[in-house]
């Protein structure tokens, strides 16, 4: 029978990719800044006009990084997660797993997620603000499958066979705990 982390004691496509048409822009009266932005379904990259092509690609690749990684941190508040919830049980369960709320809180330090199968309560750990969707999704799923199969027997972890994205969360779970545990390297700040 597999480990549970999201119920053992921790110290504290990701997104899918966004295949848009990227626009460049070049100005004159831009001389060393180089920004971007979402606009609709296109990315528009802003950079100076004497700016090399070689320079241009490598601009345009950072900027479209540093876009996504703002878009994989992005929070949502406990209404879209109740909402994630619903369309999870749906894809996964056939919509057999009906939460009464999901929520997040910030007393959970020690387990991602939780689950009160008697009240029908989902409860998942602020620190998972800012993870990858699909890591937040699979606790969601991991916390829906116990209002079905209150345990963690054989028959709760076919359930979350379901969920195609299981070992990668779980794998990236295992590895922020893995690194909570490591100690401070030499030199490094600690402020």
């Amino acid at each position: 029978m597999p480990v549970d982390p999201l119920h053992s004691a921790t110290n504290q496509p990701p997104r899918g990719s966004r295949s848009s048409a990227v626009e460049v822009r070049r100005s004159a009266r831009r001389s060393r800044t180089v920004s971007a932005y979402r606009e609709g379904d296109r990315t528009i990259v802003l950079i100076p006009a004497r700016m090399s092509e070689a320079e241009e690609q490598r601009w345009v690749t950072v900027m479209l990084d540093k876009l996504a990684a703002q878009e994989n941190k992005r929070v949502f508040g406990d209404a879209e997660l109740a909402e994630r919830a619903r369309r999870l049980s749906a894809q996964c369960f056939d919509g057999r797993a009906r939460p009464a709320s999901v929520r997040w809180v910030t007393n959970q330090n020690t387990r991602w997620g939780s689950c009160t199968p008697a009240e029908g309560s989902i409860r998942l750990s602020h620190r998972l603000q800012g993870m990858p969707e699909y890591v937040v999704d699979y606790v969601l799923v991991h916390e829906l499958a116990h209002l079905l199969v209150p345990g963690h027997g054989p028959r709760f972890w076919r359930l979350l066979e379901a969920y195609p994205r299981t070992e990668r969360a779980r794998g990236y779970l295992e590895g922020v705990v893995a690194a909570e545990r490591l100690p401070h390297l030499p030199g490094a700040r600690t402020e």
